[in-house]
């Protein structure tokens, strides 16, 4: 173990070399925030503890959550292009701390469901403008594995956070909403600290983007739509993790403790491959990563419909996790060589819509699916997705292989990676 600490913490400092401070200064904000993730994992268990919701009252304000998580993509993606990355990056996470307090501190209903949505919406402001953000400083062939690095710190913060919050939980849900309100207050007092404004100007002749309603560019881009449903399609997947397979194994006989050791081996692997994965990922064209993604992905749900063995479960969420390491830097990585300069905060802004709607979607449908057709029709399911999702990205590589030929020509910033 200490050996293979030391090959990680090797790799990461490889992976870290050349990449600017403001880079770093994003980054770290990002581990400070993590840390403190602690209130949404644990908000259905609050609500119906310690305000007496009815399950299905708990669930309706979860997906109000969600719901202003799909908006936050669109807002702060276009507020990130038109009033500058710093000035989102600060708005949304003060504004996000003080939703925190507001959702913590609130006894009555509408404001509790309100609140909730204001913290999906605020607190969710942020994510499109550091990723605008970190492909206006990193270059273009530094991209994948600057996006790698962040998703991989954002997994060590978060798989610190919940036993943290475990603890911090015994003395009361308010002490939980405190703290996380208070690692986003200062990562914004990180931001206005250290973190400069980065969005390129305007080009000449062009039409100034401050003006206007949220910009929907993306949405008319038909390389992007290519390249984005499969990623939805995937991500419905997926987000099964989070409600139907706990519902399914432990309807099996796995305890939740089982459970949560099984579900566990996902950042586990995430912390201890992540930095790994970069070089490998660097030798491959991306729609053939993205394919082998999406496949791996559907191939690890498709496994939980073999049975509800411990041994198996852990191999299914080994196979769906290699398939979400291989995703999500590559995929960050496309939207900045797709994005023009001047919309980037409107693509990476699309691109993170695409995981709120699938948290939306995906409870719904497979608890759909599993209560009236069962597991294994819920699991098949998810197999044929993730292989149809496969295809479609292959498919797809023509269309964008031509359109980033076509970049390369007129536009400096576009990675010289293959499609």
């Amino acid at each position: 173990m200490k050996h293979l600490l030391g090959r990680l913490a090797a790799e990461v400092r490889a992976t870290a070399g050349g990449l600017p401070p403001t880079y770093w200064f994003l980054w770290t904000g990002t581990l400070v925030n993590r840390l403190g993730s602690f209130v949404v994992p644990f908000l259905a268990l609050y609500l119906t503890r310690e305000r007496g919701f009815r399950v299905e009252e708990a669930g309706l304000v979860v997906s109000l959550h969600g719901a202003g998580g799909v908006l936050s993509g669109l807002v702060g993606g276009t507020l990130a292009d038109r009033v500058g990355r710093r000035k989102t990056l600060l708005a949304g996470l003060w504004l996000g701390a003080a939703a925190m307090l507001s959702l913590g501190f609130s006894r009555a209903t509408w404001l509790i469901c309100t609140s909730a949505f204001l913290l999906g919406l605020l607190g969710e402001l942020y994510r499109p403008a550091v990723s605008a953000a970190i492909a206006d400083v990193v270059p273009p062939e530094d991209r994948a594995r600057a996006y790698g690095l962040l998703y991989w710190v954002v997994n060590v913060g978060f798989s610190i956070a919940l036993p943290l919050a475990g603890l911090a939980s015994r003395f009361g849900f308010a002490t939980l909403f405190v703290a996380d309100a208070c690692t986003s207050f200062l990562y914004g007092v990180l931001v206005w600290w250290k973190v400069p404004e980065t969005r390129p100007a305007v080009p000449t002749g062009q039409a100034d983007p401050s003006h206007g309603p949220p910009s929907l560019a993306p949405f008319r881009d038909t390389v992007f739509l290519a390249f984005a449903l499969p990623i939805l399609l995937t991500s419905i997947v997926f987000t099964q993790s989070n409600v139907t397979l706990p519902m399914d194994l432990t309807s099996h006989g796995m305890s939740p403790a089982t459970f949560g050791t099984v579900l566990g081996m996902n950042g586990v692997l995430i912390v201890l491959l992540q930095p790994f994965a970069g070089r490998a990922l660097g030798t491959m064209r991306r729609a053939k990563a993205l394919a082998w993604a999406s496949a791996l992905t559907g191939l690890g749900f498709g496994l939980h419909g073999l049975g509800a063995d411990v041994g198996l479960a852990t191999l299914a969420v080994v196979v769906w996790t290699l398939g979400e390491i291989a995703q999500s830097p590559v995929a960050s990585a496309v939207v900045a060589d797709l994005a023009p300069p001047e919309q980037r905060g409107a693509y990476q802004g699309a691109y993170f819509m695409l995981w709120a709607l699938s948290s939306c979607i995906a409870p719904t449908l497979g608890s759909w699916v599993l209560g009236h057709h069962g597991p294994v029709a819920l699991w098949s399911g998810c197999l044929a997705l993730g292989l149809f999702a496969a295809g479609w990205h292959l498919s797809a590589a023509d269309a964008r292989r031509r359109r980033m030929d076509m970049l390369r020509l007129t536009r400096s910033g576009v990675s010289a990676a293959l499609d």
